[in-house]
């Protein structure tokens, strides 16, 4: 096992934090929004309805839209915001505890594992694609990525060498494995939905 060393983390995890932060921040506040005006009016005309397969309101009147009993959205403000904070206190030079950055992993995990089962309920389940949903998606993925193996390369985490090692090698194709992922769901997408054709 190799022991737990400090780490400030590099200038590329710090700007996926802001950066996603920021992003993922801005479709949560949209979406809250989106929300409170379809709970107001239920008629209401949303500005990201584009048509019957994108557009938002069916994710948002949806049990999916709300699995812990309140709006879904309500936890991306919560969370995306701890996400600015973090990249916020790292640019300023900051230094994390090892704990911290294993519960911040966990934390990403568990948002990443979210975003996949909003991926297949959207797709497979409700048949519609959410544009505010999906820029959070776009936002999940890299934060999900960078976060794990830079804790991992670090050795903020007891790990063993081997996996410190592969994890190192595996953050230098973090930009190719996200791009896999976002061509992923627009496969699915593409063959569930058949995008092209209600878009022609």
């Amino acid at each position: 096992m190799v022991p737990v060393a400090s780490h400030r983390a590099p200038i590329t995890v710090v700007v996926t934090l802001l950066v996603t932060g920021a992003v993922g921040l801005t479709a949560s506040l949209a979406l809250t929004l989106d929300k409170f005006a379809l709970l107001a009016d239920p008629n209401t005309p949303l500005s990201c309805n584009f048509s019957a397969l994108v557009s938002c309101s069916t994710n948002l009147n949806s049990e999916q839209g709300a699995i812990f009993g309140f709006p879904n959205s309500l936890l991306g403000l919560m969370f995306w915001s701890a996400v600015i904070v973090v990249g916020v206190g790292l640019l300023a030079g900051g230094h994390f505890a090892p704990w911290f950055w294993g519960l911040f992993s966990l934390g990403s995990a568990a948002a990443f594992g979210l975003v996949v089962w909003f991926i297949g309920q959207s797709i497979f389940v409700l048949g519609v694609l959410c544009p505010w949903c999906m820029v959070t998606w776009t936002a999940t993925i890299p934060l999900f990525l960078v976060v794990v193996f830079d804790t991992l390369r670090a050795a903020e985490v007891p790990i063993p060498q081997p996996v410190r090692r592969a994890a190192a090698t595996a953050f230098n194709w973090i930009p190719l494995v996200t791009f896999a992922a976002y061509l992923l769901i627009a496969v699915l997408a593409q063959w569930r939905l058949d995008l092209f054709a209600a878009l022609g």
